[in-house]
């Protein structure tokens, strides 16, 4: 990381010493930090424990499931034949109007009805 920034930097992430303007405001946020570290105390919150090691140590959720409903959502498995599975056969043209098929330009196949038609198609061109 030697083009970045040092702000940027994985390393030397510890805060300081707090330096303050005076005597009194050290003191004055000296008390605060007190009172704030009592009132967690009251509400039964340990001020030395980090919150991200709490919610670590906390169980994962699992809701309790009505005994009815479980009952409930059993469902019987569909039926099923092999019968979907085969293959179609291919069409075929059984009728006697359609003489061919021609190629009119590049790869466009055109049916062909009669000689004439066959006659204009293979004479035109791009």
């Amino acid at each position: 990381m030697h083009l970045h920034h040092p702000s940027l930097s994985m390393t030397g992430k510890k805060k300081g010493k707090k330096k303050f303007r005076n005597a009194e405001q050290a003191r004055l946020t000296r008390e605060l930090e007190e009172s704030w570290n009592d009132l967690k105390s009251k509400w039964g919150v340990d001020p030395n424990v980090k919150k991200h090691q709490k919610s670590v140590k906390n169980d994962v959720y699992q809701p309790k499931i009505n005994p009815r409903l479980e009952e409930s959502r059993k469902y019987n498995s569909l039926v099923t034949t092999w019968a979907p599975c085969t293959k179609k056969p291919n069409p075929t043209y059984t009728g006697d109007k359609i003489i061919g098929i021609g190629t009119m330009h590049k790869s466009n196949a055109v049916p062909i009805f009669s000689d004439d038609a066959a006659k204009d198609i293979s004479k035109m061109r791009r």
